[in-house]
């Protein structure tokens, strides 16, 4: 991709690529964020895996089979 001259605030995670851009970015569907600094990017996929434990633990108590 070509590097844009303006780039959007914030940081991403390149799912595809397995690196941290800002700037010049992939296609958006390969895209998590944006996060605030290269740091928190580098931790989409934890931060991603931690929110999908906490949505199914929320599922599980809102149907009334929280075994946590």
């Amino acid at each position: 991709m070509a590097k844009d001259p303006n780039p959007p605030e914030g940081w991403w995670y390149n799912t595809r690529t397995g690196e941290v851009e800002h700037g010049t970015v992939g296609k958006a569907i390969d895209r998590l964020g944006p996060y605030p600094d290269r740091e928190t990017a580098a931790r989409a996929l934890q931060i991603a895996r931690e929110r999908t434990e906490a949505a199914d633990r929320a599922d599980r108590a809102w149907r009334g089979d929280d075994e946590d």
